[in-house]
C-alpha cells in the first residue's frame, strides 16, 4: 500500500496499518463477546463510515444478535458542521432490548449524543458505544465510550470507512491529513 495519498484536494500519509486495524478489532470483539455472552444485543450501525469496521467486527462476534443501521451526518469536507442530520432513521422495535452502538469514530461526540437522545425513548434496556478510533482531546461530553479500538491525536483522517467529502473511504489503511 501507498505511504501517501491524495484525496481531492488533500495530500495525507499512512497513519494506521490494516494489521493494527485488525489487531484493535479483535481486541473489541474480545471485549463484547464478554460482554454480552448471556444476552442478544441489536447492533446498531451508523452508516456510511462505520460499515468498514462493523463488518469485521461482526465476523469477530460469537453473540446472537439483530442489526440494523442509520445514517447520520455530521461534517462537511474537514469540519464539523456542529449539526447531525438524520438521513435513514431508526425501524428497530428496541423495547426491552439491549443496543452496541458501533461508529467508526468519535471526536466531538455530536454524533454520539444525537443516538443516545434518539434511542433516549424507545423503552431499550441500556445501550452502549464501541468505536474505532477516538479523539479524546476532541470529545467533549460526560456519555461513556465502552469499547474503544484505536485513541488517536486530533487530525484529520481517512481511510477504512472514514472519508473526506465521500472520497477515501476505500482505503484498508487509515491516513492523516498532512497540514
Amino acid at each position: 500500500m501507498q505511504d501517501t495519498i491524495q484525496v481531492l484536494d488533500k495530500k495525507f500519509v499512512k497513519y494506521i496499518t490494516a494489521s493494527q486495524i485488525h489487531d484493535a478489532i479483535s481486541k473489541v470483539a474480545e471485549q463484547i463477546n464478554e460482554d454480552y455472552k448471556n444476552d442478544n444485543p441489536v447492533i446498531l450501525i451508523t452508516l456510511n463510515g462505520a460499515v468498514f469496521f462493523a463488518v469485521d467486527l461482526l465476523k469477530q462476534l460469537r453473540i446472537p444478535c439483530r442489526i440494523t443501521c442509520v445514517k447520520l451526518s455530521s461534517y462537511s469536507g474537514m469540519q464539523s458542521t456542529n449539526r447531525v442530520q438524520n438521513l435513514i432513521g431508526l425501524t428497530e422495535d428496541l423495547k426491552g432490548q439491549r443496543v452496541l452502538v458501533i461508529e467508526d469514530i468519535i471526536d466531538t461526540g455530536r454524533t454520539y449524543s444525537h443516538i443516545a437522545e434518539i434511542l433516549r425513548d424507545t423503552g431499550m434496556r441500556d445501550m452502549r458505544i464501541a468505536t474505532l478510533t477516538y479523539k479524546p482531546e476532541a470529545y467533549k461530553l460526560d456519555l461513556p465510550i465502552h469499547y474503544v479500538g484505536l485513541s488517536i491525536p486530533n487530525k484529520f483522517i481517512v481511510g477504512y470507512g472514514l472519508d473526506y467529502d465521500g472520497y477515501g473511504r476505500n482505503y484498508s489503511d487509515i491516513y492523516q491529513v498532512i497540514e
